[in-house]
């Protein structure tokens, strides 16, 4: 059983902000509850940007018991003028006794200045409850709103040996259904999907979300230096969720226009021979693209591996060995002379699926050390 205190209630507002993963473009998600004498009169969370915050929806709720009560709320309230009215002014405004934070809003816009509203107004301001689990869970708008970029993660699916496919192209299925399905709730919650152009001719996938319930489908993405991409391709034709393709300068013009004409977004990114994926990445971010989901092949994954471009791996691993010198692997790449200089995972999260095997964790860097090359 679980006790009573900061720690219970705050993880039901994270709990709730949790579930509107993926729905709130490039905000932020927050869940919010009103404790007023020992008794939930409130709860709300942030469903839709522009729409309003979850303090609003909780305390709209609470209704006159706002008055005197403790707000939980994962995420600093806001204290500026938005899309909405700021967070902080409504809380001082409903008179409430005290506000429980998770962490601070990383936002240069926020960063410290509505906790420091509320405490001005003689509300009793705690900050950190809960704040590792607060931070994990906004980790793609902290990066968004902090570098401008998209956080990016690569999702990929191998055998043991570490193959995508066998040495002829067969790779249906490699992962199990339960495998499957968390792949479609990763792509509900990213705002964006990747993947190359060989994918595209390999497989014709759809790149949308396909759950037992309706689902959000992210904006395709193509990764297609020579615009290889077939004009029947499915994500050309079926109107399921917008594609955008990024290519180079030197990508044929007239084929461009064809697939601009069938609807598709060209994105110019470099004027070498190959898409300047961190250039691609810029320009998602100043179109409003928060997150990204990669779901490549080995040269893809390893491209933006090299370039030190991957916020968050995740891998599923099925118990199958398939050899074959030329099968596709989960990263190409030129890779390391050393082992000391390999990329290694940290938070690792090991979880089974069946028979299969989830490894998730973040990169980590390595540094090569003065004098040792």
């Amino acid at each position: 059983m679980k006790v009573i205190d900061d720690e219970y209630y705050m993880a039901l507002a994270l709990d709730m902000a949790e579930r509107a993963q993926g729905q709130t473009g490039t905000n932020p998600v927050v869940g919010a509850v009103v404790v007023k004498d020992g008794a939930l009169v409130g709860l709300g969370t942030h469903l839709k940007r522009g729409t309003p915050h979850a303090e609003v929806h909780a305390l709209n709720m609470a209704g006159s018991q706002a008055e005197g009560s403790t707000v939980y709320v994962t995420l600093e309230p806001c204290s500026h003028h938005g899309l909405t009215p700021p967070c902080a002014e409504r809380l001082i405004h409903e008179k409430v006794q005290r506000v429980v934070v998770a962490c601070e809003d990383p936002n240069p816009l926020v960063a410290g200045k509505g906790i420091e509203l509320l405490r001005a107004a003689g509300i009793e301001v705690e900050v950190g409850v809960l704040r590792e689990r607060a931070l994990k869970l906004n980790r793609r708008f902290i990066k968004f709103i902090t570098t401008g970029m998209p956080y990016v993660t690569i999702k990929s699916a191998s055998t043991l040996d570490g193959k995508l496919a066998s040495r002829t192209g067969d790779s249906k299925w490699i992962s199990n259904e339960g495998a499957r399905e968390i792949v479609h709730t990763m792509r509900h919650r990213h705002q964006a999907i990747m993947v190359g152009a060989s994918t595209i001719l390999a497989d014709d996938p759809q790149l949308t979300t396909r759950l037992s319930v309706p689902g959000l489908s992210p904006i395709r993405i193509i990764a297609d230096s020579t615009l290889r991409i077939p004009e029947t391709a499915q994500v050309l034709r079926d109107g399921q969720a917008p594609t955008w393709i990024v290519t180079t300068e030197q990508a044929d013009p007239d084929k461009a226009a064809r697939l601009i004409h069938l609807g598709a977004e060209v994105l110019r990114c470099g004027s070498g021979p190959q898409v300047d994926l961190r250039n691609a990445l810029v320009q998602l971010g100043q179109r409003g693209i928060s997150s990204v989901l990669v779901e490549g092949g080995g040269r893809l994954n390893g491209s933006l591996l090299e370039q030190q471009l991957v916020d968050e791996i995740v891998l599923f691993l099925a118990p199958k060995l398939i050899g074959g010198a030329e099968a596709p692997s989960s990263f190409s790449f030129v890779g390391y002379d050393l082992m000391r200089d390999a990329v290694t995972l940290r938070d690792m999260e090991v979880e089974q699926i069946g028979d299969n095997v989830c490894i998730r964790g973040v990169p980590v860097w390595a540094q090569v050390k003065e004098g040792d090359h």
